[in-house]
Parts: C-alpha cells; sequence; structure tokens
C-alpha cells in the first residue's frame, strides 16, 4: 500500500524484502532516501542503517517499527542516533508517510 501510495502521489519507488538486498540496489540506482523496517529478515533495520550511513551518507533514511519502547528497547530511538534522520511508529497513516518523503526529497 505504501508503495503504490508514494507513486500515485508521483514519487518513483524501487522495493526490497529486506536489508541486504535493499543494500544491493542502493549499488545499482541512485536512491535519494529509503524507508526501513527495524525488523527484517537477513539483515535487520539497524544493521542497514549502518551500513547505509557508511557506504551512502548523502541517503536520507526513515526508519519504521511496531515495536514498542515498553516490551524493551526504544529501537526507534536508536535509529535516530545512528543515522535514521525520521521515524515513524507503525500503524500510522499512509498520508504522514507521505508529508514525510515530501519534506524529504529534494526539489526537482
Amino acid at each position: 500500500m505504501l508503495q503504490a501510495q508514494l507513486e500515485m502521489e508521483g514519487f518513483e519507488v524501487a522495493t526490497a524484502p529486506d536489508g541486504a538486498r535493499a543494500l544491493a540496489l542502493l549499488g545499482r540506482q541512485r536512491t535519494d532516501l529509503i524507508i526501513t523496517d527495524l525488523f527484517m529478515p537477513d539483515k535487520d533495520g539497524i544493521e542497514t542503517i549502518l551500513e547505509i550511513r557508511e557506504k551512502y551518507p548523502a541517503v536520507q533514511i526513515v526508519a519504521m517499527s511496531g515495536w514498542d519502547s515498553r516490551q524493551g528497547s526504544d529501537y526507534l530511538k536508536v535509529a535516530r542516533e545512528i543515522g535514521a534522520v525520521r521515524t515513524v511508529k507503525k500503524p500510522f497513516e499512509l498520508t504522514d508517510i507521505v508529508k514525510i518523503v515530501r519534506d524529504l526529497m529534494p526539489p526537482s
């Protein structure tokens, strides 16, 4: 749904099912912004953010998670500390993500 909404808003969107494939995609095409979940198979969002920051420091990162900090660590706070410029707690409204993307994307 998020991909469809962003495409309807005029953004070009590429997707990857996990952090490892997202990083491989970054190596093949120019990307301005990444929206990543923090809990994914193969390479979680924290690892993905750290690697993006190391290899592609100009890429904007938005991290999202449904993890409740009352269950333990505040992973969204950790994501901000290591390089996510914005964080979003699930569930979220699609319009909220569209606004964040509009705020972060360079003018075309």
